[in-house]
């Protein structure tokens, strides 16, 4: 029985020794030396190759190494291959990690003190009390609620929206298209995890701009699809919008012509709130092998339905 391996080679080097160390009754191949391809039952990789089912004809499972899966068409796999995303806790932990210090970065103005360093202009500015700055989060699955109970300790006052309706003690919580409005009518930092699907593509909008109070800002850590770029160029330039922090984008890596580079409002970051890292993730991934192998429920499978 075999796994194979289809993502960072760096990383798979330390992949590679915890399997041999850990469990050595699962035979590692890494892409794309495959071997004797009908013996693979497992493939665990950020993206699949091409024709799948016929390069790997005896597939049981496919692990998606990260916490979403809109990378993958999922329309081209196999109907009845069962996809897993992987809960890694190190992810949570990047995530929230990087949702504070964007947050804090927003509500200390640091966007705008690093642009007058480069003006070299010497000048405070109010502080706003974090109890009166509204953090709003899009998408409460398991990474926000994380999120939000990294913020709590600051004394933000804390919002949350999502498809369903959800309780989460500190959190105001708004469901549904019908809520979205008076969510966004009181955040300040307005901060999108949601997950990429059919109905949250380009979610991000002018018309969701211009519900958010005068002067909000942004940060997108869920993916690039979810916004739209020329109209938070708009925003910025009209005053509607006061900052982003991105970690995400349409397109990845950015062209270098990309007018995010350059622009004084905009923080961008490549993609790396969060990274998956083989020493966290190990026991995650062998886990639901040994349930596959046992024949229980795996963590992390996927409704192809909803898209996450």
């Amino acid at each position: 029985m075999s796994l194979l391996y289809k993502a960072d080679p760096v990383r798979g080097e330390r992949w590679q020794a915890l399997f041999a160390e850990q469990a050595p009754d699962i035979e590692w191949r890494a892409w794309p030396e495959l071997g004797e391809s009908a013996d693979i039952r497992y493939l665990a990789a950020w993206q699949v190759p091409e024709n799948i089912a016929t390069l790997l004809p005896n597939l049981e499972v496919l692990f998606a190494l990260s916490a979403g899966v809109d990378q993958l068409d999922l329309a081209r796999l196999p109907e009845d291959l069962p996809v897993v995303r992987l809960l890694d806790p190190g992810i949570t932990q990047g995530m929230c990690e990087y949702a504070c210090w964007a947050v804090l970065s927003l509500h200390r103005d640091m966007l705008h003190y690093r642009q007058q360093q480069v003006e070299r202009r010497w000048q405070a500015h109010r502080l706003v009390p974090a109890p009166r700055r509204r953090i709003g989060v899009m998408g409460l699955g398991e990474q926000a609620k994380a999120i939000l109970a990294s913020l709590r300790g600051f004394g933000f006052a804390l919002s949350g929206w999502a498809r369903s309706e959800q309780h989460i003690d500190g959190v105001d919580c708004y469901a549904g298209a019908g809520q979205l409005p008076e969510f966004l009518a009181q955040c300040d930092i307005l901060l999108c995890v949601l997950p990429l699907t059919a109905e949250t593509q380009g979610i991000l909008d002018r018309e969701l701009f211009d519900q958010l109070p005068r002067g909000a800002a942004l940060i997108n850590i869920g993916r690039g699809g979810h916004l739209v770029e020329q109209d938070l160029l708009d925003a910025l330039a009209s005053g509607q919008l006061s900052a982003a922090v991105l970690d995400v984008l349409q397109e990845e890596p950015a062209a270098t012509e990309h007018s995010f580079w350059n622009h004084p409002q905009i923080l961008l970051t490549p993609h790396i709130a969060a990274m998956t890292q083989p020493d966290s993730a190990f026991s995650v991934l062998l886990e639901n092998i040994r349930r596959h192998q046992r024949g229980e429920p795996m963590l992390g499978l996927i409704d192809r339905t909803r898209g996450y």
